[in-house]
């Protein structure tokens, strides 16, 4: 497992764990980041991510994205 923001761009991930207080993995999970779902990593810019979930794209920070194992 690795990291969502250390996952290849353009290539279509499982999420397999999020970490975090109950707080983050329920605004993670609104957003559309569940358990056995998949993600890809648009790209890196910065400090944020931009990150394909369910037909959205969506910007993150890289600390959120570190919280998700793909």
């Amino acid at each position: 497992m690795i990291p969502l923001s250390m996952a290849d761009t353009n290539t279509e991930v499982t999420i397999k764990k999020i970490g975090g207080n109950q707080e983050l993995k329920r605004h993670l999970e609104e957003l559309g980041f569940t358990i056995g779902g998949t993600v890809t990593l648009v790209s890196v810019l910065g400090e944020n991510v931009i990150v394909k979930v369910k037909d959205s794209r969506i910007a993150i920070g890289a600390d959120m994205a570190r919280k998700i194992m793909v």
